[in-house]
C-alpha cells in the first residue's frame, strides 16, 4: 500500500509548521473573500410565487423565511416525475446539520425542488431528512435561472420585499460539505483522479464512489 513517508517527530513538526503557514494564508484569503461577498449588490425578486410546504400548505416566498431575515436554500435537482435521485444532491443534504445555530443568527435553511410534494415526501422519509423541503414549481426556478441544475441561493427579507444576494454551484457548493472537507485532511484525500496526489495513491473517477446513504 502506498503511504506517506515515515519521519521523526521533529521532522514531522517542521513539515506541519511549514504547511500551517500556507493554511493561515488561505484562511486570511477566505476571510477577505467573505468580506467581498458581504458587499455584493442584490436583486429584488417577485413575491407572487407559491410554494408547497412539507405539510401540503401553499405558502408565499416570504413564508419560507419562517419569520427570519435571511434564508439559505439548496436547490435539490429532484424534478417532477424524476425516478432518479442525484447522489450529489442527496449526499450534500446528508451533510446538513441541525439549524439551531443558524436560527440564532436570524437565518433559515431549506431545500427546494421543482418536484411536487407527493414525490418529495417519500425521498425525505427514505433518507430521514428533517430540513424543510419545499416544492417550488417551474416559475421560481426560471426566475433564478437555475435551468434544472443544483445550487445554493441566499436571500434577504426586508418586510415584504425579498432579495437574492448570493448564488453558488459546482465546486462552490462542494466546499460547504463536511465530508469532503474532512476527507481533504486525510492522507488519501477524496481519492479522486482530479486530485494532485503522490504516485500510487488510490484514485477513482470524480464522485463515482458516492452512493445514496442506504446503498453503501
Amino acid at each position: 500500500m502506498a503511504r506517506p513517508t515515515v519521519v521523526t517527530p521533529q521532522e514531522w513538526q517542521a513539515a506541519r509548521d511549514d504547511l500551517l503557514v500556507k493554511e493561515k494564508e488561505l484562511t486570511h484569503a477566505l476571510d477577505a473573500l467573505a468580506a467581498r461577498r458581504r458587499r455584493l449588490p442584490m436583486v429584488r425578486l417577485g413575491t407572487g410565487h407559491e410554494f408547497t410546504a412539507p405539510d401540503g400548505a401553499v405558502v408565499g416566498l416570504t413564508d419560507l423565511f419562517a419569520g427570519r431575515r435571511q434564508l439559505i436554500a439548496y436547490h435539490h435537482m429532484l424534478a417532477p416525475g424524476d425516478d432518479h435521485l442525484c447522489s450529489g444532491c442527496c449526499s450534500f443534504t446528508d451533510n446538513l446539520a441541525d439549524q439551531i445555530h443558524l436560527n440564532a443568527r436570524d437565518t433559515t435553511l431549506i431545500l427546494m425542488s421543482r418536484a411536487p410534494q407527493p414525490e418529495i415526501a417519500p425521498v425525505r422519509e427514505r433518507m430521514g431528512w428533517t430540513v424543510p423541503w419545499y416544492s417550488s414549481g417551474q416559475a421560481f426556478s426560471d426566475e433564478l435561472g437555475l435551468g434544472g441544475g443544483f445550487g445554493l441561493s441566499v436571500f434577504l427579507r426586508d418586510g415584504d420585499e425579498v432579495f437574492r444576494t448570493y448564488f453558488t454551484s459546482g465546486r462552490g457548493v462542494d466546499r460547504l460539505r463536511m465530508d469532503f472537507n474532512l476527507l481533504d485532511l486525510t492522507p488519501y484525500g477524496r481519492q479522486e483522479r482530479w486530485e494532485d496526489s503522490p504516485e500510487g495513491w488510490p484514485q477513482t473517477p470524480t464522485m463515482a464512489w458516492l452512493r445514496l446513504r442506504d446503498e453503501y
